[in-house]
């Protein structure tokens, strides 16, 4: 009786400690992100300059594939996602955007790094990468 009570207490430990992870791993993106559009064209050029861009700042971690599953990837304590799936399709170029741009947490801010016209120009190229 005593192992099947210390059972249920790990299980309840356990599942509070993954629904705070889940939490944790939830974006805040600012309405006026999520609403945007990508003001770059989406011309065959910008997409190669994306992907340029993209093995630079993002491969590392993020994989070639866009996988989550880069050399790095082990070394980040966040969820990297996967940006071929629909879940992550579905989301509006701002709130890619934000995400990539912005950053938090795990996720460095690159504000710094390249420009915001080389950050739209990454979120085509991440569009590319969908199944």
């Amino acid at each position: 009786m005593k192992t099947f009570k210390l059972l249920m207490i790990i299980g309840f430990i356990s599942f509070g400690l993954l629904s705070f992870t889940a939490i944790q791993d939830e974006w805040d993106v600012p309405a006026k992100y999520e609403k945007m559009t990508n003001p770059e064209d989406a011309s065959k050029e910008n997409i190669s300059i994306g992907k340029t861009l993209y093995a630079k700042h993002c491969k590392s971690c993020h994989g070639k594939e866009g996988y989550g599953d880069g050399p790095k990837a082990d070394e980040v304590d966040g969820n990297l996602g996967d940006f071929s799936t629909a879940e992550f399709q579905s989301q509006s170029d701002g709130e890619i955007f934000y995400k990539s741009y912005i950053g938090r947490k795990d996720m460095p801010n690159f504000e710094k790094k390249m420009s915001e016209e080389d950050a739209w120009l990454v979120v085509h190229y991440m569009r590319t990468l969908e199944e």
